[in-house]
């Protein structure tokens, strides 16, 4: 399982999974379905759930990665924070390859493409620029070129 890829999912549910502990998701899943609306949010909730009750005897057991996690919860674009976080996590996940192993199977379900993780960051702005994007995981290839243009 690859740390920067499970940095990345479970940055946005931190929060919440640090105030459940080691708890189920269940109430918040419910909630989140409540206020987003979206079978999206609710399946990524839930994965991000299975996934943390896996991982948090091994957070909690260990000062460094408790640290790590609340860094990343209260600043998630902090650079330095994430990448703490993504050592502390390496290191649990190579002296615990069963965890790895359980971990890298539930990133693996309901994924679009069969690629774990995959992550597509792109931002435009303006007319006829260039986007400057991000990709998280998965696979890259091929090319798209020339004027792409979205009609509503």
């Amino acid at each position: 399982m690859d740390p920067a890829t499970l940095t990345a999912f479970l940055t946005p549910f931190l929060p919440t999974l640090i105030k459940l502990g080691g708890k189920a998701l269940e109430g918040a899943v419910a909630k989140s379905g409540e206020t987003a609306g979206t079978k999206l949010t609710e399946s990524a909730l839930k994965k991000a759930g299975a996934i943390w009750e896996k991982l948090f005897p091994k957070l909690e057991a260990k000062e460094a990665a408790k640290e790590a996690v609340t860094d990343v919860a209260k600043a998630p674009t902090d650079d330095d924070a994430q990448a703490a976080l993504r050592l502390q996590l390496k290191k649990i996940l190579e002296s615990d390859p069963s965890l790895a192993e359980a971990i890298a199977k539930i990133m693996a379900e309901d994924a679009p493409d069969g690629t774990p993780g995959t992550q597509i960051v792109q931002h435009v702005t303006g007319n006829q620029n260039q986007v400057i994007g991000q990709i998280t995981g998965g696979k890259v290839f091929g090319n798209v070129t020339g004027n792409i243009t979205f009609n509503e």
